[in-house]
């Protein structure tokens, strides 16, 4: 039989990529290592305090005020650390400096400070600072190109582009430079170059860009001891943390028994954990992460169902089940059906009660409506494959967005911070109006994953995806290239929601960013593995 147009053999996106609940850490941590990449393992003291390692970051930083490319340059390694959090106070009161900087006529100076000022929420024009550095014609002056710490900063504010020209000419020109350089430069920071073209700043995960950040430290004399002593400390706090969150959601899944109940399930704990360990970030976030957890875990149950278990009879009756949000509604479904329907019914109303609990709000209703829309979309995806149905690009696109089960994770995780993304604007995520700080990663994170299932499903003799839906329409096109082309378009999109627009809380944008950073960094290789995951894994992990 020839291969479906839109085969539903394959997972969802979200499922493919891969203690104290509190989060307070203790005073004294012991022992505490690091691998860096390429070094031996390094051991801080024994009785190292990790309060005392703040207070004396601290005092550093308000020692060193005024050199401003020093303070600039501390603020810089702070983040790229993932230790900011701890010194917002230090780094609001630097914000001044930066805005001086920012229009040095130092490349470094210029767009280190631009950086650190968007990511802060100022509105400053990347054209106007970055004109003084360019020709009449707005090509950059090859008198940059050989400052490679400024091509390497150039290159970082690239990534930050809302749709700017000159962020476009500054990412071609950069790369262009900084790859032509690398041989010619010092071993360590040729690697540091190397690492940073491979996984750019901003578009990639900062946990783990932060070890390899901390291993070009370590080889300079120059660098604060202090600080690389603090991110020690917080990246294996943060792996204890995460082991200690791992069991418990081992035990929850072994409770739950629906693997027993439904052997075509799959049983993927890790990858579940993936999502959460990634976009998550923070000790005071692990309640959330393994919540969270759940929710994803139940979107790959639903989904095994709708793919390899159930009848498209079977499929339309759970949808009608779900949308009356009722338990009696199951009655009549099969057993392994009312199994998962509990399930999702118990862990979503536990999820309603916290947030209430913690923020006030009970978002009961906009959570069960969308698992209405989820159920919705997995039945227009079983209807088009039983009808052997080719959708448009755009109706593809639409559902494909939702069926990725980003929406819905997002939505949950949203709540749980405290916070309704459908009280910014006109957003109704349950009419298909989703806000631009969740469409945007889970468009993004739909195209991704169907470059990599389509070279995947060629393979398979499949054939499912929006690449080979494009090719059907537009015959001896650059699929590929269209695509990159909208998820550029969607980052730019992103951006300006959480650099310029600014309608959600930060942390609200810091998840966002975080989902399409891991998006972007987990694709595919030539063999379908990834192995970036695999590396990630055992750094946060084990």
């Amino acid at each position: 039989m020839a291969p479906h147009v839109f085969s539903s053999t394959v997972e969802p996106p979200l499922l493919r990529l891969a203690g104290d609940a509190g989060g307070r850490h203790r005073r004294t941590f012991r022992p505490c290592l690091v691998t860096s990449p390429g070094r031996e393992s390094q051991a801080l003291s024994d009785d190292f305090d990790f309060q005392e390692g703040v207070n004396s970051v601290k005092a550093m930083l308000h020692q060193n005020q005024k050199d401003k490319r020093e303070v600039v340059a501390n603020i810089d390694h702070l983040k790229r650390l993932c230790i900011d959090h701890y010194f917002q106070d230090e780094i609001d009161e630097a914000m001044t400096t930066c805005l001086d900087l920012v229009h040095s006529d130092d490349l470094l100076d210029a767009t280190l400070s631009l950086r650190l000022v968007r990511e802060a929420g100022y509105d400053v024009s990347a054209d106007e600072v970055l004109r003084k550095f360019a020709d009449v014609n707005g090509d950059y002056s090859l008198d940059h190109s050989k400052d490679t710490k400024g091509l390497l900063s150039l290159q970082d504010i690239s990534n930050l582009n809302m749709g700017e020209e000159s962020l476009y000419k500054a990412k071609e020109f950069s790369r262009k430079h900084l790859a032509s350089a690398i041989q010619h430069l010092e071993p360590n920071l040729g690697r540091y170059v190397q690492q940073s073209l491979d996984h750019p700043y901003h578009v990639s995960l900062m946990q783990y860009k932060a070890r390899h950040h901390l291993s070009y430290m370590q080889s300079l004399s120059s660098t604060n001891i202090g600080m690389q002593e603090l991110a020690v400390a917080e990246f294996q706090l943060n792996k204890l943390l995460n082991q200690r969150e791992m069991q418990e959601i081992k035990r929850w899944w072994m409770g739950l028994g629906l693997a027993q109940e439904i052997p075509a399930t799959r049983d993927q704990l890790l990858k579940w954990y993936m999502f959460p360990l990634t976009v998550v970030d923070g000790q005071a976030f692990s309640r959330y992460r393994i919540e969270t957890t759940k929710i994803i875990s139940l979107i790959s149950i639903v989904d095994d169902i709708f793919d390899v278990v159930a009848t498209q009879e079977e499929v339309s009756r759970f949808t009608e089940a779900i949308q009356m949000w009722d338990l009696a509604a199951a009655d009549s479904l099969p057993s392994y059906m009312r199994s998962c329907y509990s399930a999702l019914y118990t862990i979503t109303n536990e999820i309603a009660d916290l947030v209430e609990r913690e923020h006030g709000l009970y978002p009961m209703d906009q959570l069960k409506k969308a698992w209405a829309t989820l159920f919705d979309a997995f039945l227009v995806e079983s209807k088009w494959l039983s009808a052997n149905q080719v959708p448009s690009l755009d109706d593809y696109l639409s559902n494909g967005v939702i069926t990725t089960g980003a929406p819905l994770a997002l939505l949950h995780l949203f709540f749980m911070a405290g916070h309704d993304p459908s009280t910014a604007g006109s957003a109704n995520l349950n009419s298909g109006h989703i806000p631009p700080i969740m469409s945007c990663p889970s468009k993004i994170l739909r195209l991704w994953d169907d470059m990599g299932s389509a070279k995947h499903a060629s393979k398979e003799g499949l054939d499912g995806s929006y690449k080979n839906l494009y090719l059907k329409e537009n015959p001896g096109g650059d699929a590929e290239g269209h695509m990159l082309g909208l998820i550029k378009r969607e980052w730019e999109e992103l951006n300006r929601e959480c650099f310029s627009r600014r309608s959600y809380p930060s942390i609200l944008n810091q998840f966002s960013l975080n989902f399409a950073r891991m998006v972007t960094q987990f694709g595919y290789d030539d063999e379908q593995k990834r192995p970036i995951v695999e590396d990630y894994v055992k750094t946060l992990l084990f």
